[in-house]
């Protein structure tokens, strides 16, 4: 009996030793096993945490204008933008441990575990960096092999990243129904308010969706979603945050709830925003992806007010039923932003960016842009030509070239430069082109900025080779800032997902023109809108001078198909064009005048609460004398009109305009008048 006895203890003796030592191999495998996961994360390092999130737009005084679409309606926000309330409303639902364990709660993983004994996954223990890592990186199914993937990332997450930053990423990633995602989302769906604002009883009605959002939402069931509130009111008085009685009248408080998508509203300035994108594509390099789905906030240079005063002269001025179509760019000549922009008539029909895209004849908008070179060659605003049918000859065999005047008006005589702009007079401009030679326009074009390909022929000089309207309004900002190269700019910042900047606008004091002649050239074009230059025809701005109360410059164009107005003041150019698509040639009045019809009520409305600005001679370099607007020379008392006029430095004239002087005057310049020497005796020392 003994004997069977001891052989019994000596067996299970044996089977204990056995046991104890496969259990100490089966320990050092899982310690191998556990360290070799746990060094496989490390090397593996820290997983990305971007999702896909809808990049966003905004004005230049940081107003929402616009987001990618993609479906699913994500917007991060740090924790410091996020109500302390559903901070801490998610983590007494979700995971009242987060702070303290690892990424696993082990008691309510063993709980969870015995509650669902021999059944598939039905009860969950999942903490919020279990959630967050399949939220970021796997379905959602209920399966052994995801679990175990989620685990493997719920511990690299823990290993990368602090607590603050898994409960960011958490909460700007986690559903709450109705195709919207992350708190902010959330919130401005569901109560139409950031979601730093959100209340206690908002709070905690949100923090309850996540569990089953087709259950939970209030839109889906008040009843259901309102029993969840309650739960979790109660779950933040049992763990500190509030008291008892706080959580029971947050829980009986009302709600008003807003259901509408995020930033849902009409697409504002959509050609502009097509022109941020292709920026974000062209200039910043990023790809089609990145924009659609990298959660960008991207600042641009938009001007709400003056894109709101564009659009609303499109609808007054252009006849509904008329075809024809325009386009309009306004910039800030002192850093190219683009405050506004219209494309087209109605982006809907027709999201051709007419303003970008087309390419259109400028007609006499090209003119300054001449007479800027010929003043670097020694032109002035005194410079005299002839004004009278005139044909060109050539002598390389080209053809003979025959340019026309508005309704063949002709001054018959000599007509000074700042004459031949403001009128507008086509003879003086071929002429002056074929001067400097016509590879002159050419190179001073690309200097203003211009990149579309010119035609070397004489009728360049009045506009025959096409332009788009966003290189023209560029050009005359060298003439509005002083000669200061710009560019056209619609984007100032870009920020990632997590708020770093990766673009930033860099300023630019390059210049591009010589700041004396582009002074001088200014002043010249403030005399489309001067009666003073009338001559032969009326000045060209005649038809819009009752409608500006304040200095502008400018010039207006018009071929068979083109209708332009390029205009500025110190703050603000603006460049408009009209026509039809397939340059059908404009015939009715009255959509001869559109351009600048658009330009002028625009620029008054976009320019209305700014001061009232003159334009600012450089310090040196220019000099203003009063001169006879007829022939460009100094003026006399006598003369019935003078023009204070400005020329670069040393090329004002110097001769006395002699056509108005008294006769009688002229016929006695021996005697003295009342007992004085006559003015133009002292002026020319005449003598005897």
């Amino acid at each position: 009996m003994e004997l069977m006895t001891d052989q019994r203890f000596r067996k299970t003796m044996k089977y204990l030793r056995a046991f104890i030592i496969i259990s100490l191999i089966g320990m050092a495998f899982l310690l191998v096993l556990l360290m070799g996961i746990l060094a496989y994360a490390k090397i593996l390092g820290a997983p990305p945490l971007a999702v896909p999130q809808s990049t966003l737009y905004f004005s230049d005084d940081g107003s929402l204008i616009g987001e990618s679409n993609n479906g699913q309606k994500r917007y991060w926000v740090s924790l410091k933008d996020v109500s302390p309330y559903l901070i801490e409303a998610t983590i007494s639902v979700e995971d009242k441990n987060f702070f303290q364990h690892n990424g696993f709660d082990y008691k309510r993983i063993a709980g969870a575990a015995l509650a669902n004994l021999g059944l598939d996954k039905v009860q969950g223990a999942s903490t919020i960096t279990q959630q967050y890592a399949r939220n970021l990186f796997l379905e959602h199914d209920k399966t052994w092999s995801r679990k175990l993937m989620e685990a493997f990332y719920t511990i690299r997450l823990e290993m990368s990243y602090s607590k603050k930053e898994i409960l960011e990423g958490y909460i700007n990633t986690i559903y709450y129904g109705h195709n919207v995602y992350g708190i902010e989302a959330a919130s401005q769906y569901y109560f139409g308010k950031k979601a730093s604002e959100l209340s206690l009883p908002e709070a905690a009605l949100l923090a309850g969706i996540p569990k089953g959002p087709g259950v939970y939402s209030p839109l889906v069931s008040m009843d259901r979603s309102k029993q969840r509130q309650a739960i979790i009111l109660k779950s933040m008085a049992d763990n500190g945050y509030i008291k008892e009685k706080t959580a029971a009248e947050a829980a009986k408080q009302a709600l008003v709830f807003n259901g509408k998508r995020p930033h849902q509203q009409t697409r504002i300035a959509p050609y502009f925003q097509d022109a941020v994108k292709n920026a974000l594509k062209t200039e910043l390099h990023l790809d089609e992806r990145t924009i659609a789905l990298g959660g960008l906030k991207v600042y641009t240079t938009l001007d709400l007010k003056a894109q709101q005063a564009a659009e609303k002269q499109f609808t007054n001025v252009i006849a509904s039923e008329s075809e024809i179509q325009a386009g309009l760019v306004s910039m800030n000549p002192k850093n190219g932003y683009v405050k506004a922009l219209v494309g087209g008539r109605d982006y809907e029909k027709s999201p051709f960016n007419r303003a970008i895209q087309a390419v259109r004849q400028p007609g006499s908008t090209i003119k300054p842009i001449l007479y800027y070179a010929a003043l670097e060659q020694g032109f002035t605003p005194s410079t005299t030509m002839r004004s009278e049918f005139t044909t060109f000859h050539f002598d390389n065999g080209q053809a003979d070239y025959t340019p026309h005047n508005f309704n063949n008006k002709y001054a018959n005589g000599e007509i000074t430069l700042a004459q031949a702009l403001a009128l507008s007079d086509n003879i003086f401009a071929v002429k002056t082109h074929l001067f400097l030679g016509e590879n002159t326009l050419l190179e001073t074009a690309k200097r203003f900025g211009i990149t579309s390909k010119m035609s070397k022929v004489p009728s360049l000089a009045l506009g025959t080779s096409g332009v788009r309207i966003i290189e023209m309004a560029n050009a005359y900002s060298l003439f509005a800032n002083g000669g200061k190269k710009v560019s056209p700019a619609f984007i100032t910042r870009v920020e990632d997902y997590n708020g770093k900047v990766i673009y930033e606008k860099a300023d630019d004091d390059k210049m591009a023109l010589k700041p004396g002649q582009a002074y001088v050239m200014t002043q010249m074009l403030t005399g489309i809108f001067d009666s003073k230059l009338n001559g032969y025809a009326t000045v060209t701005g005649s038809t819009v001078m009752k409608d500006i109360t304040r200095p502008y410059a400018g010039k207006s164009g018009s071929t068979e198909t083109d209708s332009w107005m390029i205009g500025y003041s110190p703050q603000l150019v603006t460049a408009v064009w009209a026509g039809y698509d397939k340059g059908k040639p404009i015939e009715r009045t009255a959509e001869k005048t559109y351009a600048k019809k658009i330009w002028a009520h625009f620029m008054e409305d976009a320019l209305r609460d700014k001061p009232v600005k003159s334009f600012k001679a450089p310090k040196e370099g220019v000099i203003g004398v009063y001169i006879d607007p007829s022939n460009g020379k100094l003026a006399s008392k006598d003369c019935p009109v003078k023009r204070f006029t400005y020329f670069v430095t040393g090329t004002e004239p110097t001769d006395y305009c002699t056509e108005h002087l008294d006769r009688s005057e002229i016929g006695h310049s021996k005697k003295k008048l009342n007992g004085k020497t006559p003015w133009y005796k002292k002026i020319f020392n005449w003598g005897d």
